[in-house]
């Protein structure tokens, strides 16, 4: 009767599960997401479990299809897993599809996946609390996913004018054209160059460049005070861009603040709960100091 008691005990606890989450990366270290929804989800009183994973490109399918199998409630996908991702997943959103890429996986009860790409959103939230983005003039520095997933909700947004400007002018007509599709904003290429160029009419500048290469390059002595200039890149310390808009004494918003805005935007789409994006900036700066 003893030896029945424990096995009971046993079998009513192993049926509460922790839900996991996971970060799929190549690389997974370096990465702050599982330091940053750890923090999150201890203030919010959840007994989840985050897990971080390196994954090769090429077995991306094999490991999506573990995250569904295994009951994960998503994962988070960074760097070439968010293109290879994109023809894997059952379904995509409308930004995925957009920007070509998926950043966020969200299982369904059925074990179906579901692509998200939430960077553009975070760019938004962010930039709604420095500026107002209705009938905005903006210029996209770069026309990769990121680029074009922020294209796609600043025009959702009301901006009044999209202007992109990449190194590929294939790259920055491709998205012009595709923003001028939404029927929501005027949309127009302007030629790239050794100096960035800012029409006077802009006033959110938004870099969404890779961290390396051009990013190093680019004379960024056209930035001005009157801007709001969003920088994506994540580092320990400021980017090329970042520091050309403090100099300018632009409204900076940095790489950092963004991430947290993304992090929160991804907790709530697998938790349904809000999280506190003081909270996550706090434990990034942590991460970052350590």
């Amino acid at each position: 009767m003893a030896g029945y008691g424990i096995l009971a005990m046993t079998t009513a606890a192993s049926t509460a599960l922790q839900d996991v989450v996971s970060l799929l990366g190549c690389p997974a270290a370096g990465n702050p997401a599982q330091y940053l929804f750890e923090r999150a989800f201890a203030a919010a009183g959840l007994d989840w479990r985050f897990l971080s994973l390196d994954v090769a490109p090429e077995r991306l399918a094999e490991a999506l299809a573990g995250v569904s199998a295994l009951g994960f409630r998503g994962c988070i996908l960074d760097g070439p897993l968010r293109h290879a991702a994109v023809p894997l997943v059952g379904h995509l959103s409308p930004a995925a599809t957009f920007a070509g890429a998926v950043s966020l996986v969200a299982a369904e009860p059925a074990g179906a996946l579901v692509g998200h790409m939430t960077d553009g959103r975070a760019i938004l939230s962010a930039l709604r609390m420095h500026a107002d983005v209705g009938d905005a003039h903006v210029l996209v520095v770069g026309a990769g996913a990121v680029a074009r997933a922020t294209a796609l909700e600043l025009a959702l947004a009301g901006a009044r004018e999209i202007l992109v400007t990449n190194r590929t002018a294939a790259r920055a007509e491709a998205l012009v054209g595709d923003v001028a599709g939404l029927g929501r904003a005027a949309a127009d290429v302007v030629p790239w160059g050794q100096v960035l160029e800012i029409p006077d009419r802009t006033r959110i500048v938004v870099a969404a460049l890779p961290e390396s290469g051009v990013r190093k390059g680019l004379d960024l002595r056209a930035l001005r005070g009157d801007l709001v200039v969003v920088d994506t890149a994540l580092g320990a310390t400021p980017s090329a861009f970042a520091q050309g808009a403090a100099r300018a004494g632009a409204c900076l918003i940095d790489g950092l603040e963004v991430h947290c805005h993304r992090t929160a935007i991804d907790f709530q789409a697998w938790t349904g709960r809000a999280t506190d994006t003081d909270l996550l900036r706090e434990a990034l700066d942590e991460f970052l100091d350590a």
